[in-house]
Order: structure tokens, then sequence, then C-alpha cells
């Protein structure tokens, strides 16, 4: 039986699952008119199943896990037919948010490839897919890739690619040694103490030690800058207590909401001198600090942190699946109740991670995590995660609608997963001209997620008529008309 050793950092992101948090990607599409399971099964047949992920299943092994193919592959048990079951008086949005939220809380089958399809054929007049794939599969880059390759008129597989090799595994040492661990491994280790010499002493294994002298002339550049930043990873504070973070119940309600138009949006951000990114997350924050206040909690002052993804890999690498991220802890000042000052606010601090290593240090991190035991992944996990309130995710989707065996696209909502004791993840996905925000809770700390992706068109709509309010740039002078002699 062929066997294809897992990456460390994939690895890593494996073990994340939990009683509480499952490590899975969850998301819906939404065609019209309806997707013919017939005809999405031979897509799925003839354009996915070439990715060799998406026939394996993985073997747990003493010094990690593999990639190995299934023998008893049974596509059918992959892609499920399925019909809402609606409770009297219920929309069909709430049946399907609630059988989205049971599913995100129930594990994949670990005797099988580790990805589940569900169609619900008959939807809103079309018809919905629920998507499930274990993050240990690939990152949210490489699934809109994936996505991209699958449709109508996509290439499928690159034909350089083989299908029987694994994406990256190979080079995986390589390219975690040269990009990320060893540049950084001599200032990481003496600055974070991050779970004893156990994982001091991985980070300088995967490091290549003999080889670190020919890195001394880079790191005397940006050792200063490392130490700095590892330190900070290190060292963060406590984010502000507030009802969002707590012990968790083990059960998942996800909501969305209508998508909000990108070139509003852009244009937004273009007036007030920000990124789009900086409106978007100010809006989350201004959701986040009203939703408080109705509950009764006065968020004056209080911020709270999220875990970003920061996208480490080439696009023309996008299909190769697995992931290459890196981690950045954003703070969301949900205490600012005026929208243009938290949308400042948030700038600066994103300007302050702008240029930062933490971003290539927690993907080392990610990388050690992956090659020590499961108690020591653990303990690292928690260095950060008992500082953070809520993951986040901004994907970038196609900017055009897609089609899918002859139907359309017509909206995109995917959900971060949490691990450790986080129980709040934000996703904030663009496509087809529109930003879809997607909002997914435990239920002990959040039980109507509704309620705050309610309010986040509210508070756009807030940014907007305050930057149609600003003074209209002034225009400049009309050339001189030369007049034909």
């Amino acid at each position: 039986m062929t066997t294809e050793r897992m990456s460390l950092v994939d690895t890593a992101w494996l073990r994340m699952d939990s009683p509480v948090n499952l490590m899975m990607i969850v998301g819906i599409w939404l065609f019209e008119p309806g997707l013919p399971h017939a005809a999405l099964r031979e897509r799925l047949r003839d354009k996915l199943l070439p990715y060799a992920r998406f026939r394996q299943k993985v073997v747990h092994e003493a010094l990690g896990a593999a990639w190995v193919e299934d023998d008893d592959f049974d596509l059918d048990r992959h892609l499920v037919r399925e019909r809402l079951v609606r409770q009297r008086g219920r929309s069909q949005r709430e049946a399907l948010q609630a059988r989205a939220s049971e599913l995100a809380v129930t594990p994949l089958d670990p005797d099988h490839p580790l990805w589940q399809f569900h169609l619900v054929e008959r939807y809103e007049g079309g018809s919905a897919l629920i998507l499930r794939i274990h993050h240990c599969i690939a990152d949210g880059i490489a699934l809109v890739a994936l996505l991209m390759s699958i449709a109508d008129g996509g290439a499928g597989l690159p034909a350089h690619a083989v299908p029987h090799a694994p994406a990256h595994a190979d080079d995986e040492g390589d390219w975690l040694a040269d990009a990320v661990v060893r540049p950084l491994a001599g200032a990481v280790v003496e600055a974070i103490d991050v779970g004893g010499e156990a994982v001091a002493a991985s980070l300088r294994a995967l490091a290549a030690p003999q080889r670190l002298l020919a890195q001394a002339a880079r790191l005397a550049r940006s050792g200063t800058r490392i130490v700095r930043d590892a330190a900070a990873l290190a060292l963060l504070s406590d984010d502000s207590k507030t009802r969002l973070k707590g012990p968790l119940a083990g059960t998942k309600v996800v909501a969305w909401c209508e998508p909000v138009p990108l070139d509003v949006v852009k244009a937004v951000s273009k007036a007030l001198g920000c990124s789009l990114n900086d409106v978007l997350l100010a809006c989350v924050a201004n959701a986040i600090g009203d939703y408080l206040r109705d509950e009764g909690e006065d968020p004056a002052g209080k911020e709270i942190r999220a875990m970003v993804p920061v996208n480490l890999r080439p696009p023309e690498q996008a299909w190769q699946l697995g992931n290459r991220f890196g981690l950045a802890p954003v703070t969301l000042p949900i205490g600012i109740a005026n929208p243009v000052e938290c949308v400042y606010a948030v700038r600066q601090r994103m300007g302050e991670l702008k240029n930062s290593y933490q971003p290539l240090l927690a993907y080392a991190l990610l990388g050690v995590s992956g090659a020590i035991t499961k108690p020591l992944q653990d303990a690292l996990s928690d260095l950060f995660l008992k500082k953070t309130t809520a993951v986040m995710t901004n994907v970038p989707g196609p900017a055009q609608p897609i089609r899918l065996c002859g139907s359309t696209l017509r909206q995109s909502i995917v959900w971060v997963p949490s691990s450790g004791n986080v129980g709040f993840g934000v996703s904030i996905v663009s496509y087809a001209g529109g930003v879809q925000f997607g909002l997914i809770t435990d239920s002990a700390r959040c039980p109507d997620p509704q309620r705050i992706i309610d309010r986040f068109a509210p508070q756009f709509e807030r940014l907007l008529l305050l930057a149609l309010m600003l003074p209209w740039a002034p225009e400049r002078p009309a050339a001189p008309v030369r007049r034909a002699r």
C-alpha cells in the first residue's frame, strides 16, 4: 500500500480536532437553477477525484500521519442527497442553517477521505450544496482554486501535476526550512519559550543548525525585528473579557447575511483613506459592540483579539492544496461606538502588523507543533488561543459568477473552524461583486449569531452615510482648449 507523508503543518491542523471544536471547513453554495445530482456526481468523478487528497484517507503514525489510498472508496458516501426537515413556522433558510449547524459538529468518517458534500436538491427554487472538508486537506485559498478547477470551463488538475504524488509533502521540509524556519530559528528559540526544551530542540532540529552560519548576514539584518515579533507573540496580553469568551458547549450555530456590494465598500474605503479590509473589520467590530450593548454588557474600552490567516502561498501553487498560511493577531476595538473612529483605530492596528514576521513565526510554530507530541502541541496552541476570542478569515473568491453543471452559483458562504476554547468565527468572502459575511458560534457563547450578522449591513450603511457627507475633493481645472488656427 502506497503511503505519503503528511506535511508537518497539515498534521498540526489534523490534530487540532477536539470534543468542542472540529477543525473542519463548512460552507454552503447556493445554485439556481437546481444542480442535477447525476451531473454533479459525474463532475466530481472527472475533476475532483483526480486530486489524490479526495481519494485518500488518513492513517496516524508514531511520528505524524500519512495519506493512504482508500481501497473502499465510494463516491456516493461523499456526495449525499438530502431533504430539508422544516419545523412548523420555520423558513427554508432557517432549516438550512439548522442543518449546517448540525453538520458542523458531526465528525467526518476517519476510515475514509475527510470530506463530504450534502446536496439539498430543492431550496429556494434552486439547490444548496453543503460542503464539509477537513482543514488538513486544504486552506481557503486552495479551496477557491479547487472550485474554479471543477466549475464549467475549469481545467481541472493542471497537466503538469502528478495526481498520485503528494501535493507538497516531498518538498515540505525544504520549503518550510528555507522560507520560514531556518531564517527565523535562532532568534525564535532565544525569544520564545513555548513549551519547554522539547519544542526548542524540535525547532533547532528543523532549522538544520549546520547551515545557520550561512544565514548569519540575513539574521543580522532582520534579527531585531524577528525578536520583537517573536516576543510580541509570546507576550500577547489577554484580550477583554466578554460573553463571547468562555467554556464551550460543543454545539454550533451558523448565520449569514445577504452580500454587500463590493464597489460600494471600495468607494467608502477610498473616501475614508483606508483599506477595504479596514472598513470590513470595523463593521465587524461595531456589530459585535452593538450586540454586546443590547445584551446589557458595556463594551466601552474593550478590545477582542482575532487570529486572522495570512496567505503565504504563491497564486500559481494554489492547486497543490494543503495549508500554507500564517496567523496574525488582530485586535478589534469593539468599544468604539463612533464608526469612523473605529475604522481609523482598525487601520492603526493593521498598520502595526504590516511588514511583521508574526505570520511567518506562527507558520513555523505550526510546523513545529506537527513534529511534536499531541500534548505539547496542545500546550503550544494554548499559548495563543487562551488570549484569543475569535478566528476570522477573509477569502477572495472569483470576481465573476461561475457555473457548475449548467447552474449558476449565486451565493457562497463559508465558516472558518475554531480550535481550543475559541467559540466565535467570522468569515468574509468576496464573490461576484459582493462581500459575504458568515458567522459560526458555540451556542454557549452566542446562541443566536444572526443577531450579530443582522447588524453588519446597518453598520456599513452608517459608514456609507458619513462618507457621503464628507466634502467632495476639489475638481481639477479643465485644461485650456486650443483653438485651431
